[in-house]
This record gives structure tokens, C-alpha cells and sequence, in this order.
């Protein structure tokens, strides 16, 4: 008889530790049930990784359940791994009829990323098991404190279970009564025990290979020699005599006399590691009545060739498998110690091998779809900065942290409130299944005729939709679309000049609804529209976007808006952009929302917590910017995008710097800055460059080219169309997440955006009551420009009889890695942003220092945060100017004019608190004033 059936008559039933698709495709499988007696097969994430990630056996399958719509990892993972699973247990289901179903078991592991979650891996198992729908599985569930009472709670649910990675007679007897009590649970439920199969995987090779390593380090060999081989066997031995042990007396009798059967050991891990042992040594070793063993084919091959069955084997001697436990006690080696950390080193191995397949699956899935998402090269510019980047990376696929960041796991970042933030991860599915909402709303602006849409906001609530306004246009037959977050006199006369107010839609957007500039917006708008209109119908043509019992809704009842729309409270103002703050306005103009969805969910998924971090491109772009920034010094993020997609540098600029710049750290974005040869630059930049497909600027590419080839860190990454701008709001907002983790920082909060503003309300109540701010004196006048400074900068910069000379003093501080920003608090328009461009690029190319350029007060809600909380190394100009021509705010005692003053004083009065380097030049007359300011720049720096 093969020595494989001949186990069978010693009461041990042989399963494969193996399962691949051709094993059950090409009957093998079933070859082996009819020629060696095989009754079960047992899998686990190392088998699958080999199966899936290491053959090309499941491309096709693959291919085709990615033909009809895009899956996750996951999801594919378990669409192959289950139509495996159910086919072997179809094979195996006259086994386990035949056995009254004591054998004929398929095995299905639940994640190893959930083993140390109760709650997690009793749900994980019920999905499971109501997935496969078939009575002969078994869900593997490990040995894990958490796993244990796990254990009970699925068998007293009525499942079958495998209890995996034990290697200790003390957790075993554990496992056995959680197996006990789980029957008495389902007995006193009502369940029929008969239908209830369960083993214990007792795992055995890998206790010797730990065991002989400690024993490598005893200084008496042949002490050392006698143990070598032989402890897992022994360890074994008392296992099985604790299972005769426990599935005896009063307690079990009761149990069995309901039908239930004995939860019985297999044996695990039976291949032999070191190749001086016997290839079949553990299965000879462990022959045993009521026993399984589990074996992987190079194990059956070797057993069946030449393995010797002997009946009681493992019974043999059990007093002497007692001594020499005893015995490797006394030479300090503690088994127990080698077997907890097997259980943690096994779960580790486990989860190694899911990243090992994920990260396969994932690279198959993106080569499939790589006509429909945006592709990622990360260039370090040195190997110092790739191994460090690689080591960082590594340290998230260990440590689990993609799956914690989806978790919300706070403790990634700082232990503050950051799992309250999270709520954009899932948003866009979310809004996918309101898409009809939204799209009714469209229809009704476009029946209504509307030609003008006009945003109220600021900062995250508003830059999102202005990407999208300016990266579409104006779709034909629908609204053009404005946006207003300034508090220029000018800027709001230029606006209002460009809409028609009778035929304007505007929405109001405020997260919290006490934003100042949405509300006095808004104010001023619904007093234009009712002088038009008359009080009554005004709010006809407004809408608000905001969270839910936010002050901005009860006025917008009881002004009668047309819509209120709610934001999700768990996303700050910067991550809302795929929420209803950027969709509603997105609807408006005309936009296919549902189409731009659901080009956004392949990124979802890519940056998913099934994704490893090498496969994963939001962890890969935030923690080679989290490490060039804090390894490296180059915390200057400068944003090169085509032209077609300019517009998202704004918004990138205020993703990176609210989120990271704070506790005097962070990433200093720069948007807009043009580009130069290497030369030109600093050895503080990473470089992200955003390359629309089939609309590449060639000089942009060059000069990208050049820089790379210098050295610089690059990212390259390419947006296929338009409507995939949602991809990288995705990316880019995981990509931050992941950076604040490696920074240290919180990247969901804004302290000092708020210092901001607490200021600039002081200032305008004081205002209110006094009509006038405070008085501030000049410490140079020139050609209608005058120059302020606080008393420490004006100490710094000396006294001086020119404005260059002034400025050259105050640029003369610059060091190496330093910045300089032009905070503007004038008319944001192109010829303005042409002078000032200018400026940053004469400063550049002079000092190789990197620029900023920010309109106020709409960098306040932006890159304000990191100048006043991030690194100390920015060189700051502030132009303010008169207004010639200023507003009233209806309903209140102040002009536009004065709150902007306001808030560029009470900006500056933080910066000057933070210890920055400030100057103030407030111009006269806008245009003279920013050309005599340029040539001055020019002068100061030759």
C-alpha cells in the first residue's frame, strides 16, 4: 500500500498544505484524493502569495473580472482566492460526506492584518464563510490572544473553524476550551454540534528551526546536539497527550452525546527547514489516531516515496519527550519564550506574505488599467535620499500604517483628534450615491437660465471648484463660472462687473458658516440683489454649501436660499473638494459630476490600505516629500504643471502648507514660480511635476529634464485627461496624510491660520467702535510708497536713504535654504501677477533662494499657515495699497477696504510674533507702486 494511504489506517487523515488553480483545473487534486487518500486541504497567505503573485495562472481570470469595472485589491484577491476555495471544496464534498464530515475541508484564512482585533476577525470570518456558501469550509482564525475568543464566538455561531500558528501545549489547552465553550453556546442555541468540524494546527518545524538557533549560542555542542531535531516532536507529543486529556470525561461526553466531534491536532509546518534532518522525520514522528497531518507536495512526494508508517507513533515515549523538555529548560533556553514569539513572528509572516500578494495583484491591476489612471515616476536624485525613501517605505508596510491611516488610527500623527478628520477617504463613494441630488440641481440651474455662477469663499471651500472652473471652462449652453475670495475693493468691483447680476447663481460656501469673508460676501451680494429684485425674492438665486447647523444654514432658511447643500463635518475645509464644496459648484457649470467620480475611484483604490507602499502612490509621493523635507532639507515643494492644469498648483499650495507647516515644521509649496536651469536653484527642492497627456509644455519638460539630471528629486506625474483631476485631488490628499506622519505633525488642523483671524476680528470691532484702525508711522517714504516694519526688523535692517537700499537689507538676510514671499494684499489680476512674478524670478536667479507669491487675504486661509507655524526661514515682503474707490459692508460699520487692512496688519503682527523677518510696503497708487517696487528689486539685487 503507498505509505500515504497507510496513514490512514493509523487514524491519521493526510491534507495538502497546497492550492493553486491548475492543481484543481488539471484534476490533480483529485487525482491525489483517489490515489493517496488525501482528505483535505488547508491554504494560507503564503500559499496564495505563491499562487497569484509568483504565476501567471490567474491573469486572465483577472483580466476578465476587471473587464465589466475596476476592483480593489481585495476584492480581486478574493474573487480568485474563493473561486478557488469553493472549486477544491466541490472536489473534496464526497470526502465529507463520506466522513460524516470529519474530513473533506478546504481552509480560508481570514486577513492576517485583523489577528489582533476580536471584533474585526468574527466579522471578517462570517463574511467569509457567507461568501463561499460551502458546509465544508473552514476559516482559519490564528491563535493570537485576540484570535482565541474569536474562536468561541464563530463555533458558537455554527462555523468551522481552523485554529492556526499555535506552537504552545498552554495555548493549545486554550484553544481546545474556547472550542468547548463555543459548542456549549451553539448547544444551548439550539445548533446541530453534528455539523461543527474544527482542528488545531499545531504548528512543528518552525519551533526546531527557532529552537536550534538559541542553541547555536550554548558554548557545550554536544549538550546542544542532543536537543537539535527533536524538541518540536516532543512539544507535540505533550500536546496530544492534553487532547486525549481534554476530550474525555463528564463535560465532553455531554457534548458528543449532541453529536459533536473532537476538535483534532494537526500538524503543521511538517516540511523539514534544515537539510540535515530527514525529509519525512515530522510525519513518521506524528503519526497519531484522530490526528490530521497537513503536508506540502515536495513532503507527500518524499513521504510517499519512501516514509514509513507506524501506528501510535507520536505516543511513543512520552515520559522521555517530558525529560527533555525539562533538560533544554535547564540550559536556559524557555520554550515558552521561542513559541510567543512564533505566534508573533508567524502573524508578521503572515501579513508579510498579504503585502507580497497585494502589492502583485495591485501591479497587475494598474498594467491593466494603465490607460485610465494618471502614472507616477519618483526620481530621488541620489542614492543617499532613494535608500532612505525605500527604508521609510518599508517602515509603513511593516508597521501596517496605510491600513492604520484608513483605520484612523490617531497615534500615527500626534494622538490628537486626527481620527475625526478622515472622513474624505471615503467621501467620494459617498457622493457617488447622492449624484442624483446633484444632478437635479444642475438641471434646475440650467432651467432657470442662469449665465453667471459667482463662488463666495475662502481657502479650501473655493479653491478646489476654481481647479475645476479653470480646467474645464464653461461647458456649452451652461453657466460661466467666477469665484470670489478677496477682500480688494477693487477685486469685488472687477467681479461684479464681470456677472450679470439678475442671472447669477451664487453659492455661498463656509464649513463652519462664521468665516468673515464668505458671510460679508454674501452680505454685500444679497443687498445688490435685493436693491434689483426686492428683498423677497433674493434669496432665489443664492445657495449655500455648509455643515450641517452651521450659523451660515439658519440664515439661509431664513433668507429662503433656492438650496442648502451640507458638507460632511469630518472634512476640513482642504480635503472637502470631492465633497458637496466642490461639487455643487461643479454641477452648476455643467460639469458630469458622476463621470468625474468615478474616474476618481480607480486613485481611491490605488492609495487604498490594501495597497503596500510600493504600490501604493499617495504613501510613495508623501513619504519621499516627507523625507526630502525632514532627511534631506528640501522642504521646498516647487509645482511644475502644463498649462491646461496650471490652476491646481493654488490648490496644492494650500493642501501642503495648511496641513504641514507647524510646530516650526513642514513643506513650503510654491506654485507659479517659472522655471530656470539648474543653476538657479537651491539644494532645498523637490520637485512635482504634473504632466497633462498629449498637451505637454516641451520647455517645462526640458527644463524638468535638466533638473533631474542636476540631482533634484522629481516626481513626474502624468494626468491622462481633465476628468482626471480627481485622481491627484485623491493622491495628493493621501500623499499629505502620509507626509504629516513622517513630518511628525498633525496635518488636519490649523492653529495659526486661526491667530490670523482672531486678530483681524479685533482689529475690525475696534474699528466698529472707533472708526479708525490704529496709527502706524513709516520708517521710509518714497515716491509715493511708504516702508513699516516693527521695531526688532527695523532694527535689523538699519537706516537707509533708498527703498533698494532698504530692500537690500532686509533680502540680505536670506540664507542658504531660506525663502522669500510676496504676500500682495492688491487686485489679484494677470498684469499684477506679471510684475510680481517677475520680481520672484530676478530674486531667485540673484539669491537661488525659492519664492512664494500670495494674494491676501486668500493666502491667510492657504500657505499663511506654514509662513507663521512652519520652519522659521522665510523672508517676507508684504505690499499693501490704498484703495481709491472703497465698499461698504452692508450691516456693518466697516468698509471692505478696512478688513483687508485689517487683515494684513493683523497677519503681519503674527508673523512679527513668530519671530519672522518682515517688511511692509504699502503703495499709493497699485500699478506705479509695483513698477518702482521692481525696479527697486532689480537694484537691490544686481
Amino acid at each position: 500500500m503507498n505509505p500515504l494511504k497507510q496513514l490512514e489506517t493509523c487514524g491519521q487523515s493526510v491534507w495538502l498544505d497546497y492550492l493553486k488553480r491548475s492543481l484543481i483545473e488539471k484534476g490533480e487534486l483529485r487525482l491525489l484524493i483517489e490515489q493517496d487518500g488525501l482528505k483535505g486541504v488547508t491554504s494560507n497567505p503564503s500559499i496564495f502569495e505563491r499562487a497569484i503573485g509568483e504565476t501567471d495562472e490567474y491573469a486572465a481570470a483577472l483580466r476578465q473580472f476587471q473587464v465589466s469595472e475596476d476592483h480593489g485589491v481585495t476584492a480581486i484577491y478574493e474573487h480568485l482566492a474563493i473561486a478557488d476555495i469553493r472549486a477544491a471544496a466541490d472536489i473534496l464534498h464526497p470526502v465529507y460526506e463520506a466522513t460524516q464530515g470529519r474530513d473533506g475541508y478546504i481552509s480560508l484564512e481570514c486577513s492576517p492584518y485583523l489577528a489582533n482585533d476580536t471584533q474585526a476577525t468574527i466579522e471578517e470570518a462570517m463574511r467569509l464563510w457567507t461568501a463561499v456558501t460551502r458546509p465544508n469550509l473552514m476559516i482559519k482564525v490564528p491563535a493570537t490572544p485576540a484570535g482565541i475568543p474569536a474562536i468561541r464566538k464563530l463555533i458558537g455561531h455554527g462555523l468551522n473553524i481552523n485554529i492556526t500558528l499555535l506552537f504552545s501545549v498552554r495555548v493549545y489547552e486554550q484553544v481546545a476550551e474556547a472550542y468547548l465553550a463555543g459548542l456549549d453556546e451553539l448547544k444551548q442555541a439550539g445548533g446541530d454540534l453534528s455539523k461543527i468540524g474544527s482542528v488545531a494546527s499545531f504548528f512543528v518545524s518552525r519551533i526546531d528551526t527557532a529552537i536550534d538557533k538559541r542553541l547555536d549560542r550554548l558554548d557545550d555542542k554536544p549538550m546542544s546536539d542532543r536537543f537539535r531535531g527533536k524538541i518540536a516532536i516532543a512539544n507535540a507529543k505533550l500536546a496530544y497527550a492534553r487532547y486525549k486529556a481534554l476530550f474525555a470525561g463528564p463535560r465532553w461526553q455531554a457534548l458528543a452525546s449532541s453529536g459533536a466531534m473532537t476538535q483534532r491536532l494537526l500538524w503543521a509546518s511538517t516540511s523539514t527547514k534544515s537539510p540535515s534532518y530527514k525529509d519525512t522525520m515530522y510525519v513518521e514522528a506524528l503519526i497519531g489516531r484522530d490526528t490530521v497531518d497537513t503536508m506540502p507536495p515536495a513532503t507527500m512526494d518524499a513521504f510517499r516515496d519512501h516514509g514509513k508508517a507506524v501506528s501510535d507513533a507520536i505516543e511513543q515515549d512520552l515520559a522521555g519527550a517530558q525529560a527533555l523538555l525539562a533538560a533544554l529548560e535547564a540550559q536556559g533556553v524557555s520554550l515558552n519564550e521561542v513559541t510567543e514569539e512564533l505566534v508573533k513572528d508567524g502573524v508578521q509572516q503572515f501579513a508579510d506574505a498579504f503585502d507580497k500578494l497585494f502589492g502583485a495583484i495591485a501591479r497587475q491591476r494598474r498594467a491593466l488599467l494603465d490607460d485610465k489612471h494618471a502614472g507616477m515616476a519618483i526620481e530621488p536624485g541620489s542614492p543617499e535620499m532613494k535608500a532612505a525613501i525605500e527604508t521609510e517605505q518599508e517602515a509603513w508596510r511593516a508597521g501596517g500604517r496605510i491600513r492604520r491611516l484608513w483605520a484612523g488610527d490617531r497615534s500615527l500623527w500626534t494622538k490628537a483628534d486626527e481620527d475625526r478628520w478622515l472622513g474624505w477617504l471615503p467621501v467620494a463613494d459617498e457622493e457617488l450615491a447622492d449624484v442624483e441630488r446633484l444632478r437635479a440641481f444642475a438641471e434646475d440651474v440650467k432651467r432657470r437660465g442662469f449665465t453667471d455662477i459667482l463662488l463666495l469663499g475662502m481657502g479650501g471651500s473655493s479653491l478646489g471648484p476654481e481647479v475645476l472652473g479653470s480646467v474645464f471652462g464653461p461647458p456649452s449652453g451652461w453657466p460661466r463660472f467666477h469665484m470670489l475670495d478677496s477682500t480688494d475693493p477693487a477685486q469685488i468691483r472687477t467681479t461684479e462687473q464681470a456677472i450679470d447680476l439678475a442671472k447669477t447663481l451664487f453659492i455661498v460656501s463656509s464649513k463652519s458658516g462664521s468665516t468673515l469673508e464668505p458671510n460679508i460676501f454674501m452680505d454685500y451680494f444679497l443687498d445688490r440683489v435685493r436693491a434689483a429684485r426686492g428683498a423677497g425674492k433674493a434669496g432665489e438665486q443664492f445657495v449655500a454649501v455648509t455643515d450641517p447647523g452651521s450659523s451660515l444654514e439658519k440664515h439661509a432658511k431664513a433668507q429662503h436660499f433656492a438650496h442648502i447643500f451640507h458638507g460632511v463635518p469630518s472634512i476640513g475645509g482642504r480635503y472637502s473638494v470631492l465633497s458637496k464644496f466642490g461639487l455643487v459648484p461643479a454641477a452648476a457649470m455643467g460639469l458630469d459630476v458622476k463621470r468625474l467620480l468615478e474616474t476618481t475611484r480607480p486613485m481611491m483604490r490605488d492609495c487604498g490600505p490594501d495597497v503596500p507602499p510600493a504600490e501604493n502612490p499617495g504613501v510613495r509621493l508623501g513619504v519621499a516629500m516627507g523625507i526630502a523635507a525632514t532627511r534631506f532639507g528640501r522642504d521646498k515643494v516647487t509645482i511644475v504643471a502644463s498649462p491646461g492644469i496650471a490652476a491646481l498648483g493654488a490648490w496644492l499650495e494650500q493642501l501642503l502648507a495648511e496641513s504641514t507647516g507647524k510646530q516650526g515644521r513642514g513643506l513650503i509649496p510654491l506654485a507659479g514660480e517659472p522655471l530656470a536651469s539648474p543653476e538657479h536653484y537651491g539644494r532645498d527642492r523637490f520637485f512635482a511635476y504634473l504632466e497633462l497627456a498629449g498637451q505637454a509644455d516641451p520647455s517645462q519638460r526640458q527644463a524638468v529634464a535638466a533638473l533631474e539630471k542636476a540631482g533634484h528629486p522629481v516626481a513626474r506625474i502624468t494626468v491622462k485627461d481633465v476628468w482626471h483631476i480627481g485622481q491627484e485631488f485623491f493622491r495628493w490628499e493621501i500623499a499629505t496624510a502620509v507626509a504629516g506622519a513622517v513630518i511628525g505633525i498633525d496635518p488636519f488642523d490649523q492653529p495659526d491660520v486661526e491667530a490670523s483671524k482672531k486678530k483681524t476680528s479685533a482689529l475690525t470691532k475696534d474699528y466698529e467702535t472707533s472708526c479708525r484702525l490704529p496709527k502706524e508711522e513709516p520708517l521710509f517714504r518714497e515716491n509715493g510708497m511708504a516702508l513699516f516694519a516693527d521695531p526688532r526688523n527695523a532694527a535689523a535692517l538699519g537706516r537707509h536713504n533708498t527703498l533698494s537700499a532698504y530692500l537690500k537689507a532686509h533680502l540680505g538676510q536670506l540664507h542658504p535654504g531660506d525663502y522669500v514671499a510676496l504676500l500682495a494684499y492688491i487686485e489679484r489680476k494677470d498684469a499684477h501677477t506679471r510684475t510680481l512674478t517677475a520680481m520672484r524670478k530676478h530674486i531667485r536667479d540673484k539669491s537661488r533662494a525659492a519664492t512664494c507669491l500670495g494674494y491676501g487675504p486668500r493666502f491667510q486661509h492657504s500657505t499663511g499657515q506654514a509662513y507663521k507655524g512652519g520652519p522659521n526661514s522665510g523672508v517676507f515682503l508684504q505690499v499693501t495699497c490704498d484703495d481709491p474707490v472703497d465698499i461698504d459692508v452692508p450691516g456693518h460699520g466697516y468698509s471692505f477696504g478696512v478688513v483687508k487692512a485689517a487683515q494684513a496688519r493683523g497677519d503681519l503682527e503674527v508673523l512679527v510674533e513668530r519671530g519672522r523677518r518682515t517688511l511692509r510696503i504699502h503703495l499709493k497708487d497699485v500699478d506705479e507702486g509695483l513698477a518702482e517696487l521692481g525696479r527697486a528689486v532689480s537694484a537691490a539685487l544686481p
